[in-house]
């Protein structure tokens, strides 16, 4: 890896699909890159401390066996603690990506602050979408809090979601006004004109209709939508019919965030 340069880690496992996607998302935005099995981390053949940003893409780790998230998020906490904890404390970054925020989630890396040894390290879940049904289409997401992650958005983006399980709920009504008071939902999904609806505006019934959340720090961000798929104008299902604007779509902001704050911060 080239020497300052802003190094990305994306973790893949099997099951995991969406690493290729995620991986282009952020060297198309200057980052050297490495797609990295779980497993050589585990060996020590690649050390999570030589990385700025780690990403957990979607995809269905291990077959969602369990439950979606959960046999990746048990492996984090429980073998690499010590080296998220350390990464976390480095005031490096962190995203997760549809399975890759259920793995966030019940690993207890958010909303935080993340203990690997806390026996109730898990304070809110993503479950079964409230349609019964896996949902694969376009939603509108508010953009709110304040993250490294979301500078610069636009009030309201454009991705899509593509899961069976992203119904986000707390452990509790005060943890969640806790979430907002402190600025920690960083995406609701609500109506085009950037209004709170209802399914399928919701796609799945997630509680306060958050899409993404991140931790007091604003460093840690996990999403249900994939912006990594609407990284090109050219993914928009309609983007023959829109003015044009750029060759970059709404999602491809985030990305250039993470890779601008490691050139500002870190190196």
């Amino acid at each position: 890896m080239s020497s300052g340069k802003v190094r990305v880690l994306v973790l893949r496992s099997a099951g995991t699909n969406c690493n290729v996607e995620t991986a282009f998302a952020f060297s198309h935005s200057g980052a050297s890159v490495d797609e990295v099995h779980l497993e050589r981390l585990f060996s020590g053949k690649v050390k999570m401390a030589d990385y700025h940003i780690m990403a957990l893409p979607g995809g269905f780790s291990y077959g969602d066996d369990i439950a979606s998230g959960r046999i990746f998020a048990n492996e984090l906490r429980l073998r690499l603690g010590a080296d998220i904890a350390r990464f976390i404390k480095d005031k490096k970054l962190i995203i997760g990506i549809c399975n890759g925020f259920q793995i966030l989630v019940k690993a207890g890396i958010l909303p935080g602050p993340f203990d690997a040894a806390a026996a109730d390290h898990q304070t809110v879940t993503l479950t079964n979408n409230d349609s019964g049904k896996f949902e694969d289409r376009w939603t509108h997401l508010k953009v709110e809090g304040a993250s490294v992650w979301t500078e610069g958005l636009k009030d309201v983006i454009h991705v899509p979601v593509a899961h069976g399980e992203g119904k986000f709920v707390p452990l509790n009504d005060t943890l969640m006004r806790s979430l907002a008071a402190n600025g920690q939902v960083a995406f609701r999904y609500v109506r085009p004109d950037g209004a709170r609806g209802v399914y399928p505006d919701n796609p799945n019934g997630a509680v306060d209709d958050v899409a993404g959340i991140t931790d007091v720090t604003g460093r840690i961000l996990g999403l249900m939508p994939h912006p990594e798929r609407h990284f090109l104008f050219t993914q928009h299902p309609f983007w023959t019919r829109l003015p044009k604007r750029s060759g970059l779509g709404d999602g491809a902001r985030i990305f250039e965030n993470g890779i601008n704050y490691v050139k500002k911060n870190l190196l």
